[in-house]
């Protein structure tokens, strides 16, 4: 496993994370397979684990918390979020500051989070959803300076948004915030145009999430593919969404070189992009680690091929499906 330097914080964090919003709360989890993945992913080098509140209302940050009490003599970084208080995701942009992050409720979810994790602090606190528009607002402001002085958080973050990368710009400007997470794969490539070079200039940690698309850049995916009625996947791959991402996809399976896989190549194509700090793909199965993480091995994608994936981008806009 090959680390990479996170921004500001200075740390040395693997650059194949663990993204944990499939662990609880999902159908098919199982936590003993949960656990054994966690653990051999440690083995294999992970050391920064991406969960929050919302993941089955603290579930998941329990389970972090437990991978960390098993390994006393190792730092695992913890990255958590907070839940807006309305509990909407995506946030829409007439929601004020008081309706999802009122001092109060960052300061809450902050004290949950710690008690469920079983830690003293939290290396990395970010905000679930977001708007650029409370940016200068003092409450949220006042709320990261409170807790960070109080020594219950050592970095902030954003989660930005469903394919909207720049909503984030003005806030990142404020200095208070440490990381950014955002959707970068090969389709979702809009956040080299403006957030990956401030982010650059600003030294801020990028944290590359959906890595397969939710699940079409695996390439397993077809035009009769469906999930159950209480998988969150079944309300976004609706037809519209469906059929688009299968086109998409099978566009891409020539361009995969001989002995590589579309999820090895989807992964790559992000780790051949020296700005971002670590990807969190989801992983329930310990094959699914191995597979990961053996793309860590200093190896990206030739850059031609890099290239001609470019042509692959995908923009798309939020709508009420996207979640």
């Amino acid at each position: 496993m090959k680390n990479r330097r996170f921004g500001r914080t200075n740390w040395q964090v693997s650059e194949m994370g663990y993204g944990m919003w499939g662990l609880a709360g999902w159908t098919g989890s199982d936590i003993q397979e949960v656990n054994q993945s966690l653990d051999l992913a440690v083995d294999l080098g992970a050391n920064f684990f991406d969960t929050a509140w919302g993941y089955a209302e603290g579930k998941s940050e329990e389970i972090l918390g437990g991978l960390i009490k098993r390994n006393p003599g190792k730092k695992l970084y913890a990255a958590t979020k907070i839940p807006p208080k309305n509990f909407i995701w995506p946030s829409k942009s007439h929601f004020k500051l008081a309706d999802c992050f009122p001092a109060s409720h960052i300061i809450e979810y902050t004290e949950k989070s710690l008690k469920n994790l079983g830690v003293e602090q939290i290396d990395l606190q970010q905000f679930h959803v977001w708007e650029d528009a409370w940016a200068q607002d003092e409450e949220w402001q006042k709320a990261v300076e409170q807790l960070t002085a109080a020594g219950k958080v050592a970095h902030w973050g954003i989660s930005v948004n469903r394919w909207e990368p720049t909503n984030c710009l003005n806030t990142l400007e404020t200095g208070l915030i440490s990381s950014v997470q955002v959707i970068y794969n090969i389709f979702d490539q809009n956040p080299e145009d403006l957030l990956f070079p401030l982010c650059k200039k600003l030294d801020v940690g990028i944290i590359a999430r959906v890595p397969f698309d939710e699940g079409s850049l695996t390439g397993l995916m077809t035009y009769d593919t469906t999930f159950p009625a209480d998988d969150w996947r079944s309300t976004y791959f609706v037809p519209e969404n469906l059929i688009s991402s299968v086109d998409h996809a099978n566009a891409l399976k020539p361009l995969v070189p001989e002995g590589m896989n579309l999820p090895e190549m989807a992964l790559r194509f992000i780790l051949s992009n020296p700005d971002v700090g670590t990807i969190i793909p989801g992983m329930r199965k310990q094959n699914h680690v191995k597979s990961n993480i053996a793309c860590s091995d200093g190896n990206g994608l030739a850059k031609s091929l890099v290239e001609e994936l470019r042509a692959h981008r995908w923009d798309r806009q939020p709508t009420e499906w996207s979640q």
